[in-house]
């Protein structure tokens, strides 16, 4: 089966979902860090990009192009920004989606000066078209332009100024091997540790002028996935509960309250992941079942389930792939409080 280019169909807003949501944006500035001092997290990538970007800057030069993937709300679009800062330079902004022919892109770099950074989100979702035009801008630092059409067609080649390209994506496996070679550093973003949450929620809360414990800081990044975005997306959820139903101060049982009255559960799963769990064993008696009948039964859509939902549940162990269809296992059926059932490990098989 091929994979499509095209992004799956996003189910409704959830509270734990790594992807951006509009309310995130101005959460996001308000946050970013905009040192590498100041990221918590991703050592062996701090450690690196500081030894590279310090060596350009002795050899007065731009830092090799810069590929970071990694699952959505890790720190990708931050890292960015933190690079064009460090390196004293303008960071230009656009994704994938939105440069739609050859001429947007060469009107970017076109406009780029001396030693900036480009950043390209979703940079797996270009146009192969227009992948063609950024290998020589990418390599050559010039930009080939077809000028006319027909006999009369003339190609122009401009130059232009030395610059950094990053492209972020969470599907690197879409890209091209081409466009992928031309990156000089790739860097894979991992999850976060539950400490390296806990300083997140903490750097958070006074930014944000949060009166937040260091008990009620633990709780909240137990149940976030061990994401930044979704710890700073509870962090908010949980400032609301208690500036309504407190007196704006942040304990733990207050922060367990308002997480449990959002339906996030202490190992971050929220109403659809357990949905799910439930309906695999409530009606296909805990599985196999293939993803078609899940999607049926769930009326979520296959994409989905697949691209959304089921990674966490089988990082967490409570969900296992067969070649026979999708089946919980026996840490899936302890967190619901339900007991397995005898034949479980034949499943399994």
């Amino acid at each position: 089966m091929s994979i499509s280019n095209k992004p799956s169909p996003m189910p409704e807003e959830r509270i734990i979902q790594g992807e951006q949501s509009n309310d995130d944006n101005i959460l996001d500035l308000t946050l970013r860090p905009s040192k590498l001092a100041e990221f918590i997290g991703q050592e062996k990538i701090k450690d690196n990009l500081h030894i590279f970007m310090q060596a350009a800057r002795q050899r007065k030069e731009p830092i090799e192009h810069v590929l970071l993937y990694g699952p959505p709300g890790l720190g990708k679009t931050t890292l960015a920004h933190i690079i064009g800062n460090e390196m004293g330079v303008n960071t230009r902004v656009t994704s994938g989606p939105a440069i739609e022919r050859a001429g947007d892109l060469a009107a970017i770099l076109t406009n780029l000066e001396e030693g900036d950074v480009l950043f390209i989100d979703e940079i797996h979702r270009l146009n192969k078209v227009i992948e063609e035009v950024l290998y020589p801008a990418m390599e050559d630092y010039s930009l080939d332009i077809v000028v006319g059409k027909g006999p009369s067609a003339r190609t122009l080649k401009l130059d232009l100024p030395h610059f950094t390209l990053i492209g972020a994506t969470t599907r690197i496996s879409l890209l091209s091997s081409p466009l992928r070679d031309r990156f000089g550093n790739i860097y894979h973003l991992d999850f976060y540790e539950n400490h390296e949450i806990e300083k997140i929620i903490s750097r958070s809360s006074r930014i944000l002028n949060i009166s937040c414990d260091d008990k009620a800081n633990c709780e909240i990044a137990a149940r976030a996935r061990r994401t930044p975005r979704i710890a700073n997306r509870l962090l908010k959820r949980v400032r609301d509960y208690a500036q309504v139903l407190s007196d704006g101060n942040v304990d733990c049982a207050l922060a367990i309250k308002a997480l449990d009255k959002l339906e996030v559960d202490p190992l971050g799963l929220d109403r659809v992941d357990r949905q799910i769990l439930e309906t695999i064993i409530e009606k296909f008696s805990g599985g196999p079942v293939g993803l078609n009948s899940l999607s049926a039964a769930t009326a979520e859509e296959m994409e989905t389930i697949e691209d959304i939902y089921e990674p966490f549940l089988l990082r967490l162990g409570f969900l296992q792939r067969t070649p026979r269809g999708r089946i919980v296992t026996q840490s899936g059926y302890k967190h619901l409080g339900l007991e397995p059932p005898e034949d479980i490990q034949n499943k399994l098989i």
